[in-house]
């Protein structure tokens, strides 16, 4: 259900073509696994999240399974096991980039929101439909949303249900580009390899103070900026870069 294609930049692709790539226990532990693993690879440096096939990036949650359980403990079952793995993605050190064709509807909108950089193909259509099923966004969703666009569209989508078009998602800043459904995963690559080319160190805590820092008061933020810096400074990486730059060389980074 979830392949990998391994290397500097790993490919993970979420394959349930049968619906849609759609998300259920299994699936998710599948992909708690892959990252892992990925996250163990120190020749891994950064990974691209996608599906397979042409007519989803991921559907959602597999409504058949959901509809099936019955009961606070069942339901908090499959809600614990999904927060508990996109947090996990979220919070991956390595830079992960999302390359979507077709459909990311309720959970692949909610993974997409726990990727650092979306990449979209031209029939990509997003949303966040749970309303219409007499549910709301139960894996992160009303909080990732209403912290990455503005509030009024947060609201909009996830009160309405609908779906919109891949323009539309890159100009309220839900993703960043949008290329041809042939590209997509090319261009993923491309934006991926072009960061696995920086300090694998370096990125790591530039992760690491976007996310905390996310989730404190600015003047808290600042502060805890100022020390991650501090340390990166500490880094042979850090000073392997300057070097280069003076000497007129690319760098040549480590990790260290």
């Amino acid at each position: 259900m979830i392949q990998i294609d391994r290397g500097a930049v790993a490919v993970v692709t979420i394959d349930r073509p049968e619906v849609r790539n759609a998300l259920d226990i299994p699936t998710l532990l599948e992909l708690e696994t892959a990252f892992a693993a990925l996250e163990g690879d120190d020749g891994v440096r950064a990974i691209v999240v996608t599906g397979a096939g042409d007519r989803a990036f991921v559907a959602g949650g597999d409504i058949g399974d959901l509809n099936s359980r019955q009961g606070l403990a069942h339901y908090r079952e499959f809600a614990e096991v999904i927060h508990r793995v996109f947090r996990r993605v979220e919070r991956c050190p390595k830079p992960t980039v999302g390359a979507v064709r077709g459909y990311a509807l309720g959970g692949g909108v909610e993974l997409l929101l726990a990727l650092d950089i979306r990449i979209l193909g031209t029939s990509a259509k997003l949303g966040v439909p749970e309303i219409t099923l007499g549910l709301f966004p139960g894996a992160g969703g009303t909080q990732r949303l209403i912290r990455q666009i503005p509030l009024c569209r947060a609201k909009e989508l996830m009160m309405t249900g609908d779906a919109i078009s891949a323009e539309e998602a890159v100009a309220i800043g839900l993703a960043n580009r949008v290329v041809s459904d042939e590209d997509v995963v090319a261009a993923a690559r491309e934006v991926a390899e072009r960061i696995a080319q920086r300090s694998p160190l370096v990125l790591s805590m530039l992760k690491r103070t976007l996310a905390e820092g996310a989730e404190m008061p600015p003047s808290a933020a600042l502060a805890f900026e100022q020390a991650m810096i501090g340390l990166v400074l500490d880094s042979a990486d850090a000073h392997e870069g300057c070097s280069a730059f003076l000497e007129r060389r690319p760098p040549q980074f480590t990790g260290s």
